[in-house]
């Protein structure tokens, strides 16, 4: 008997299409994922502060990945990809438009609903495109890492650049019905034919979990995921709140800056496939830290936009690079450890850092929109010094 198109993987192959209907999914997953920062302007808390509630959306969005995140596994498992693909770009669609009807400020526990689902429906995808991607992961870590990266943060260019020219031209409602129809054709794309379905990565019992707790190489790189994580996240959810309050901009300037920010992402990311080759490793992670700091500092201090804009600038080149650095380190001594995926003693890190924009709604309204990029500064500083500690540790063990 024949096996059917989604049980099998030919072996040897990369399964292209696959992969490239996978690239889709991640430009899809940073239109949902970026679509917070983008669209709490137009919802108009840049000219009336509530800090708790904006970081209550994130809180909201956080704990719908976290959740959806859990059960894709056992979806994948019993209905497979075709139909994980689908029903995510399903429950994107219905909420964005149910966020299109609930966008007034009035209806605040509605909105919080609705963004809760897009985040299990960007859980949901998330997981999917990430077992699709397998065999080329396993394949080319570093560049399937970089890849999937430049086209999740095509999707969040996209989507910030979608507000800001439409953000005096249409709607609230209108904007999101907008954004709602890139699902449908996400579902077109994955229902028109079969996908082939790649075998689940195998999780890690609990107590290689627990063993991985007594390393100290591993409980430093979870610390390490977890401030890098928050770090890119805090920044991307309320750079566009933070320029406009603490410089005045406009909100279609400041998304603007938050498009910026997002290019220069990409651009860092396609740049990190030529330097990994190129440049020491090392080098460029210790590097990528320094630059992230400056960046972060830069912003919390300036007063202006030039300095705005570099430290943008800084800022982006420094995430671009020090995740994926990040993720090949891992990958070379942790074996079961795949990007993205929350399983064994780096879920912890990936959950705390994705609610670290909620918490910055409570140190806002505590100190100021100055704590917006405080916070992150000093999550850079963590950073290096947690380099600088594995790479000890490295040379430690490779003394001993």
């Amino acid at each position: 008997m024949t096996p059917a198109p989604e049980d099998t993987v030919g072996r040897g192959s990369l399964h292209a299409p696959l992969a490239r209907r996978a690239l889709a999914g991640f430009f899809l997953s940073g239109i949902l994922s970026a679509l917070l920062g983008a669209i709490l302007p137009a919802w108009g808390y840049h000219l009336r502060p509530n800090f708790p509630m904006v970081g209550a959306h994130f809180l909201c969005f956080g704990t719908g990945v976290v959740l959806s995140t859990q059960a894709a596994r056992k979806l994948l498992k019993l209905r497979g990809l075709r139909f994980s693909l689908i029903l995510a770009c399903s429950m994107a669609c219905g909420s964005l438009l149910l966020l299109a009807v609930f966008s007034s400020p009035l209806a605040p526990a509605w909105r919080l609903a609705a963004i809760g689902i897009v985040g299990i429906a960007a859980g949901l995808l998330n997981s999917a495109v990430l077992h699709a991607i397998g065999p080329v992961f396993r394949h080319d870590p570093a560049a399937a890492v970089n890849l999937a990266g430049a086209f999740f943060v095509l999707g969040c260019l996209f989507v910030s650049l979608l507000v800001a020219g439409t953000f005096y031209v249409y709607t609230v409602p209108s904007i999101l019905i907008w954004v709602a129809l890139i699902p449908v054709a996400g579902i077109w794309l994955y229902a028109k034919r079969p996908l082939a379905n790649p075998p689940l990565s195998v999780q890690p019992a609990i107590r290689e979990t627990l063993r991985d707790l007594k390393r100290l190489d591993a409980v430093l790189f979870a610390i390490l995921v977890f401030f890098q994580f928050g770090n890119e996240w805090s920044v991307a959810g309320w750079l566009a709140l933070f320029l406009t309050q603490r410089l005045g901009l406009s909100p279609e300037s400041s998304l603007q800056l938050l498009a910026l920010y997002w290019f220069s992402l990409l651009l860092g990311r396609v740049a990190a496939i030529s330097l990994m080759v190129r440049v020491r490793h090392g080098t460029l992670l210790v590097g990528s830290t320094l630059s992230s700091l400056a960046g972060s500092t830069t912003l919390w201090a300036t007063d202006n936009v030039f300095g705005a804009v570099i430290g943008i600038l800084l800022l982006a080149g420094g995430f671009a690079m020090t995740y994926p650095l990040v993720a090949e380190k891992m990958r070379g001594r942790f074996v079961s450890y795949q990007p993205g995926h929350f399983h064994g003693v780096f879920s912890v890190a990936l959950i705390g850092g994705m609610l670290a924009p909620w918490s910055l709604g409570i140190f806002a309204d505590s100190w100021g929109i100055g704590a917006v990029m405080m916070i992150p500064a000093l999550g850079s500083c963590a950073v290096f010094v947690l380099v600088l500690a594995i790479w000890l540790e490295s040379r430690i063990r490779g003394h001993r």
